[in-house]
Protein backbone atom coordinates (compact mmCIF):
# COMPACT_ATOMS: atom_id res chain seq x y z
CA UNK A 1 0.00 0.00 0.00
CA UNK A 2 1.59 3.26 -1.15
CA UNK A 3 1.07 6.33 1.00
CA UNK A 4 -0.77 8.29 -1.68
CA UNK A 5 -2.76 5.33 -3.00
CA UNK A 6 -5.60 3.28 -1.62
CA UNK A 7 -5.27 -0.27 -2.88
CA UNK A 8 -7.99 -2.95 -2.95
CA UNK A 9 -8.07 -6.50 -4.30
CA UNK A 10 -11.50 -7.54 -5.54
CA UNK A 11 -12.98 -10.65 -3.94
CA UNK A 12 -15.06 -13.12 -5.95
CA UNK A 13 -18.34 -12.09 -4.28
CA UNK A 14 -18.00 -8.59 -5.75
CA UNK A 15 -17.27 -9.73 -9.31
CA UNK A 16 -19.28 -7.91 -11.98
CA UNK A 17 -19.97 -4.86 -9.78
CA UNK A 18 -19.53 -1.60 -11.64
CA UNK A 19 -16.40 -0.02 -10.18
CA UNK A 20 -18.35 3.02 -8.94
CA UNK A 21 -20.76 0.73 -7.06
CA UNK A 22 -17.89 -1.37 -5.70
CA UNK A 23 -16.11 1.68 -4.26
CA UNK A 24 -19.30 3.19 -2.89
CA UNK A 25 -20.93 0.09 -1.39
CA UNK A 26 -17.90 -1.91 -0.28
CA UNK A 27 -15.45 0.83 0.74
CA UNK A 28 -17.77 3.73 1.57
CA UNK A 29 -16.54 6.22 -1.05
CA UNK A 30 -18.70 9.25 -1.77
CA UNK A 31 -20.01 9.78 -5.29
CA UNK A 32 -18.09 13.03 -5.49
CA UNK A 33 -14.80 11.38 -4.61
CA UNK A 34 -15.34 8.54 -7.10
CA UNK A 35 -16.15 10.92 -9.94
CA UNK A 36 -13.23 13.18 -9.09
CA UNK A 37 -10.79 10.26 -9.12
CA UNK A 38 -12.13 8.94 -12.43
CA UNK A 39 -12.22 12.29 -14.24
CA UNK A 40 -8.83 13.20 -12.82
CA UNK A 41 -7.39 9.90 -14.12
CA UNK A 42 -6.50 8.81 -10.59
CA UNK A 43 -8.53 5.59 -10.66
CA UNK A 44 -6.68 2.49 -11.86
CA UNK A 45 -7.42 -1.19 -12.36
CA UNK A 46 -4.35 -3.36 -12.79
CA UNK A 47 -2.29 -0.27 -13.52
CA UNK A 48 -4.59 1.23 -16.18
CA UNK A 49 -7.17 4.01 -15.94
CA UNK A 50 -10.78 2.87 -16.39
CA UNK A 51 -14.26 4.33 -16.89
CA UNK A 52 -16.82 4.28 -14.09
CA UNK A 53 -18.84 1.74 -16.04
CA UNK A 54 -16.02 -0.84 -15.80
CA UNK A 55 -17.17 -4.07 -14.14
CA UNK A 56 -14.66 -5.50 -11.70
CA UNK A 57 -13.32 -9.05 -11.79
CA UNK A 58 -12.04 -11.29 -9.04
CA UNK A 59 -8.41 -10.45 -8.32
CA UNK A 60 -8.52 -7.00 -9.90
CA UNK A 61 -6.12 -4.62 -8.22
CA UNK A 62 -7.89 -1.29 -7.77
CA UNK A 63 -5.86 1.80 -6.92
CA UNK A 64 -7.18 5.25 -6.08
CA UNK A 65 -4.59 8.01 -5.98
CA UNK A 66 -5.71 10.44 -3.26
CA UNK A 67 -3.04 13.01 -4.10
CA UNK A 68 -4.25 15.76 -6.42
CA UNK A 69 -3.29 19.40 -7.10
CA UNK A 70 -5.11 21.63 -4.60
CA UNK A 71 -4.97 25.21 -3.39
CA UNK A 72 -6.54 27.13 -0.52
CA UNK A 73 -7.12 30.82 0.12
CA UNK A 74 -5.01 30.76 3.27
CA UNK A 75 -1.61 32.45 3.66
CA UNK A 76 1.08 30.06 4.95
CA UNK A 77 2.73 31.38 8.12
CA UNK A 78 5.62 29.91 10.04
CA UNK A 79 4.69 29.14 13.64
CA UNK A 80 5.34 26.60 16.37
CA UNK A 81 2.84 23.75 16.15
CA UNK A 82 2.29 21.10 18.80
CA UNK A 83 1.85 18.00 16.62
CA UNK A 84 0.87 14.93 18.63
CA UNK A 85 0.20 12.48 15.78
CA UNK A 86 0.80 12.41 12.04
CA UNK A 87 0.78 9.98 9.14
CA UNK A 88 0.13 10.22 5.39
CA UNK A 89 -3.64 10.67 5.86
CA UNK A 90 -4.18 12.70 9.04
CA UNK A 91 -2.53 15.05 11.49
CA UNK A 92 -3.60 15.82 15.07
CA UNK A 93 -2.50 18.99 16.84
CA UNK A 94 -2.79 20.26 20.40
CA UNK A 95 -4.12 23.78 19.90
CA UNK A 96 -3.33 26.42 22.51
CA UNK A 97 -5.94 28.83 23.82
CA UNK A 98 -6.23 32.24 22.13
CA UNK A 99 -5.90 30.80 18.63
CA UNK A 100 -8.53 30.60 15.88
CA UNK A 101 -8.50 27.32 13.92
CA UNK A 102 -9.27 28.84 10.49
CA UNK A 103 -9.13 32.36 9.01
CA UNK A 104 -12.26 34.50 9.29
CA UNK A 105 -13.12 38.00 8.11
CA UNK A 106 -11.67 39.47 11.29
CA UNK A 107 -8.79 37.00 11.74
CA UNK A 108 -6.88 36.47 8.49
CA UNK A 109 -3.55 35.60 10.10
CA UNK A 110 -2.15 33.74 13.08
CA UNK A 111 -4.65 30.89 12.85
CA UNK A 112 -3.91 27.19 13.18
CA UNK A 113 -4.63 26.76 9.46
CA UNK A 114 -2.06 29.42 8.50
CA UNK A 115 0.62 27.56 10.45
CA UNK A 116 -0.41 24.14 9.22
CA UNK A 117 -0.38 25.17 5.56
CA UNK A 118 3.18 26.49 6.01
CA UNK A 119 4.14 23.18 7.65
CA UNK A 120 2.71 21.19 4.71
CA UNK A 121 4.54 23.35 2.17
CA UNK A 122 7.84 23.03 4.06
CA UNK A 123 7.51 19.24 3.98
CA UNK A 124 6.66 19.27 0.28
CA UNK A 125 3.21 17.82 0.92
CA UNK A 126 0.47 18.88 -1.47
CA UNK A 127 -2.22 19.21 1.21
CA UNK A 128 -4.83 21.76 2.11
CA UNK A 129 -6.26 22.11 5.62
CA UNK A 130 -9.40 19.98 6.02
CA UNK A 131 -10.60 20.38 9.59
CA UNK A 132 -12.50 17.39 10.96
CA UNK A 133 -13.33 19.09 14.26
CA UNK A 134 -13.10 22.71 15.36
CA UNK A 135 -12.46 24.37 18.69
CA UNK A 136 -13.43 27.85 19.85
CA UNK A 137 -10.65 30.43 19.99
CA UNK A 138 -10.24 30.13 23.77
CA UNK A 139 -10.77 26.37 24.01
CA UNK A 140 -7.51 24.43 23.97
CA UNK A 141 -6.88 20.85 22.91
CA UNK A 142 -6.93 18.31 20.13
CA UNK A 143 -7.79 19.23 16.55
CA UNK A 144 -8.00 16.51 13.90
CA UNK A 145 -7.14 17.45 10.31
CA UNK A 146 -7.46 15.30 7.19
CA UNK A 147 -4.66 15.52 4.65
CA UNK A 148 -6.71 14.45 1.64
CA UNK A 149 -10.29 14.31 0.37
CA UNK A 150 -10.68 10.59 1.07
CA UNK A 151 -9.62 10.90 4.71
CA UNK A 152 -11.94 13.85 5.28
CA UNK A 153 -14.86 12.00 3.72
CA UNK A 154 -14.22 8.85 5.78
CA UNK A 155 -13.81 10.71 9.08
CA UNK A 156 -16.91 12.85 8.50
CA UNK A 157 -18.87 9.67 7.66
CA UNK A 158 -17.60 7.80 10.72
CA UNK A 159 -18.20 10.64 13.17
CA UNK A 160 -21.61 9.13 14.01
CA UNK A 161 -20.06 5.81 15.08
CA UNK A 162 -19.61 4.82 18.72
CA UNK A 163 -15.90 4.37 18.01
CA UNK A 164 -15.55 8.11 17.27
CA UNK A 165 -15.34 10.01 20.57
CA UNK A 166 -14.45 13.60 21.49
CA UNK A 167 -13.81 14.10 25.20
CA UNK A 168 -13.26 17.33 27.12
CA UNK A 169 -12.36 18.49 30.61
CA UNK A 170 -14.03 21.59 32.02
CA UNK A 171 -13.83 23.30 35.39
CA UNK A 172 -17.25 24.71 36.24
CA UNK A 173 -18.60 27.12 38.79
CA UNK A 174 -20.46 25.42 41.65
CA UNK A 175 -21.31 21.75 42.10
CA UNK A 176 -23.46 19.85 39.60
CA UNK A 177 -26.69 18.39 41.00
CA UNK A 178 -25.71 14.94 39.66
CA UNK A 179 -22.31 13.31 39.48
CA UNK A 180 -23.09 11.76 36.11
CA UNK A 181 -25.71 12.29 33.45
CA UNK A 182 -26.75 13.62 30.06
CA UNK A 183 -27.80 17.09 28.94
CA UNK A 184 -30.24 16.81 26.03
CA UNK A 185 -31.33 20.32 25.07
CA UNK A 186 -31.68 21.83 21.56
CA UNK A 187 -29.32 24.67 20.70
CA UNK A 188 -30.48 27.56 18.54
CA UNK A 189 -28.80 30.54 16.88
CA UNK A 190 -30.81 33.74 16.89
CA UNK A 191 -30.59 35.58 13.56
CA UNK A 192 -29.83 38.91 15.23
CA UNK A 193 -27.20 37.36 17.52
CA UNK A 194 -23.94 36.71 15.59
CA UNK A 195 -22.13 34.68 18.25
CA UNK A 196 -24.21 33.63 21.24
CA UNK A 197 -26.31 30.44 21.13
CA UNK A 198 -29.38 29.68 23.26
CA UNK A 199 -31.46 26.74 24.41
CA UNK A 200 -34.60 26.79 22.27
CA UNK A 201 -37.02 24.17 20.93
CA UNK A 202 -36.42 25.59 17.45
CA UNK A 203 -32.78 24.54 17.66
CA UNK A 204 -30.85 21.45 16.60
CA UNK A 205 -30.74 18.34 18.77
CA UNK A 206 -27.73 18.62 21.07
CA UNK A 207 -26.55 15.92 23.47
CA UNK A 208 -23.69 16.13 25.99
CA UNK A 209 -22.74 13.39 28.47
CA UNK A 210 -21.01 14.49 31.67
CA UNK A 211 -19.25 12.98 34.66
CA UNK A 212 -17.80 14.81 37.67
CA UNK A 213 -14.23 13.54 38.10
CA UNK A 214 -13.23 15.83 41.00
CA UNK A 215 -15.43 17.83 43.37
CA UNK A 216 -14.27 20.95 45.17
CA UNK A 217 -16.02 23.28 47.60
CA UNK A 218 -17.17 25.79 44.97
CA UNK A 219 -16.34 24.05 41.68
CA UNK A 220 -16.31 20.74 39.82
CA UNK A 221 -13.84 19.24 37.36
CA UNK A 222 -16.05 17.59 34.75
CA UNK A 223 -15.38 15.17 31.90
CA UNK A 224 -17.66 15.70 28.91
CA UNK A 225 -18.32 13.54 25.86
CA UNK A 226 -20.07 15.02 22.85
CA UNK A 227 -22.72 12.97 21.09
CA UNK A 228 -23.47 15.89 18.77
CA UNK A 229 -21.14 18.71 17.82
CA UNK A 230 -22.94 22.06 17.84
CA UNK A 231 -21.16 25.40 18.10
CA UNK A 232 -20.51 26.25 21.79
CA UNK A 233 -22.41 23.09 22.79
CA UNK A 234 -20.59 22.31 26.05
CA UNK A 235 -20.54 25.96 27.10
CA UNK A 236 -24.26 26.46 26.42
CA UNK A 237 -25.28 23.19 28.07
CA UNK A 238 -23.28 23.72 31.27
CA UNK A 239 -24.53 27.28 31.59
CA UNK A 240 -28.12 26.07 31.09
CA UNK A 241 -27.93 23.86 34.20
CA UNK A 242 -26.49 26.63 36.33
CA UNK A 243 -22.84 25.57 36.19
CA UNK A 244 -21.07 27.77 33.61
CA UNK A 245 -17.44 27.09 32.83
CA UNK A 246 -15.14 29.24 34.93
CA UNK A 247 -13.79 32.11 32.85
CA UNK A 248 -16.50 31.86 30.16
CA UNK A 249 -17.42 35.53 29.68
CA UNK A 250 -20.07 34.73 27.03
CA UNK A 251 -22.16 32.19 28.95
CA UNK A 252 -21.04 32.98 32.50
CA UNK A 253 -18.66 35.67 33.66
CA UNK A 254 -14.99 36.59 33.57
CA UNK A 255 -12.78 35.21 36.30
CA UNK A 256 -9.68 36.47 38.08
CA UNK A 257 -8.49 32.85 38.28
CA UNK A 258 -8.08 32.21 34.54
CA UNK A 259 -8.07 34.44 31.44
CA UNK A 260 -10.32 32.23 29.29
CA UNK A 261 -12.94 29.50 29.61
CA UNK A 262 -11.49 26.47 31.42
CA UNK A 263 -12.28 23.98 28.65
CA UNK A 264 -9.81 21.55 27.08
CA UNK A 265 -10.34 18.88 24.39
CA UNK A 266 -8.10 16.26 25.98
CA UNK A 267 -8.99 13.04 24.17
CA UNK A 268 -9.85 11.84 20.66
CA UNK A 269 -10.77 8.33 19.56
CA UNK A 270 -11.60 7.52 15.95
CA UNK A 271 -11.34 4.79 13.30
CA UNK A 272 -8.42 5.46 10.99
CA UNK A 273 -9.73 6.38 7.53
CA UNK A 274 -7.39 4.04 5.69
CA UNK A 275 -7.74 0.77 7.57
CA UNK A 276 -10.33 1.29 10.31
CA UNK A 277 -7.98 0.65 13.22
CA UNK A 278 -8.95 2.59 16.33
CA UNK A 279 -6.66 5.54 17.07
CA UNK A 280 -6.58 6.87 20.65
CA UNK A 281 -4.90 10.19 21.42
CA UNK A 282 -4.80 11.92 24.80
CA UNK A 283 -3.01 15.03 26.03
CA UNK A 284 -2.50 16.59 29.46
CA UNK A 285 -4.32 19.63 30.77
CA UNK A 286 -2.57 22.92 29.96
CA UNK A 287 -0.81 24.88 32.67
CA UNK A 288 -3.48 27.56 33.09
CA UNK A 289 -6.19 24.99 33.83
CA UNK A 290 -3.91 23.07 36.21
CA UNK A 291 -3.22 26.36 38.01
CA UNK A 292 -6.96 27.06 38.18
CA UNK A 293 -7.58 23.64 39.75
CA UNK A 294 -4.92 24.32 42.37
CA UNK A 295 -6.61 27.61 43.22
CA UNK A 296 -10.16 26.22 43.51
CA UNK A 297 -8.87 23.34 45.63
CA UNK A 298 -7.58 25.90 48.10
CA UNK A 299 -10.83 27.83 48.40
Amino acid sequence: MMDNKLVYLVEKKYENFKIRDYLKQVHGFSTRLIRGAAFGERLFVNGKTVRLSYRVLEGDKIEVDVNKPESQNVDPEKMDLNIVYEDSDIIVLNKPANMIVHPTKNYQHGTLSNGLLYYFREKGENCIVRLVNRLDMDTSGLVLVAKNQFSHMALARDMKLDTFKKEYIAVVRGNLSSLKGTIDKPIYKEEEEPIRRTIDDRGQESITHFEVVERYKNADKVKLVLETGRTHQIRVHLSSIGNPIIGDSLYGEESELIKRQALHAFKLQFPHPRDGRIVNIEVKLPEDIENLISKVKGE
